[in-house]
């Protein structure tokens, strides 16, 4: 028993991340093009993206950045956002996608609990692309805890699973 709060509610997740950019336009041709983000709303200085018809899961903003420089290295700030696709399938779709439109990676890695491709929209913003495989799956240390990985990522599986359907190792097919 803890002596501090109660741990957060289990049910919270991250409604939406609101990213401040230099040029709109440049930024939709990333998130809605090259990622596939629906817009929801746009005024002159800022667009609501979704995936799926919620209000927004990613929002754009030039306020105060329009014609901004990111913020230099070794700076604070966002590392990265993480989308999270619901199928190892998907998410080979959605890379895919990102090498169609030109998009370069940044890195790959199977984390044992994830398998994930990383790269940069325009701004600098980091972007994490996953795939969570199911719990019973992850690694667990002696104690039990989640034991994570950085090892190399088969990113020729991982696109091969695009053509054949394939959810995934261990994945439920529902």
């Amino acid at each position: 028993m803890s002596d501090g709060p109660p741990p957060i509610d289990p049910r919270v997740d991250i409604g939406h991340v609101h990213l401040k950019v230099a040029d709109i336009d440049r930024a939709l041709a990333f998130w809605r093009d090259a990622l596939g983000f629906e817009v929801m709303a746009r005024g002159p200085d800022v667009v609501f993206l979704s995936a799926g018809g919620y209000h927004h899961h990613i929002a754009l903003n030039a306020w105060r950045s329009q014609g901004g420089r990111p913020p230099p290295p070794g700076t604070t700030g966002l590392f990265h956002v993480a989308l999270r696709y619901p199928t190892r399938q998907a998410l080979a779709t959605a890379i895919m996608r990102l090498i169609a439109h030109g998009i370069r990676l940044d890195g790959a890695a199977d984390h044992g609990v994830s398998e994930a491709v990383y790269l940069h929209d325009p701004d600098r913003n980091g972007v994490e692309l996953s795939w969570d495989r199911p719990r019973e799956d992850w690694p667990r240390d002696d104690a039990g805890g989640v034991a994570m990985t950085t090892d190399p990522l088969d990113l020729d599986g991982l696109l091969a699973s695009a053509a054949v359907g394939e959810a995934g190792p261990g994945a439920r097919r529902d």
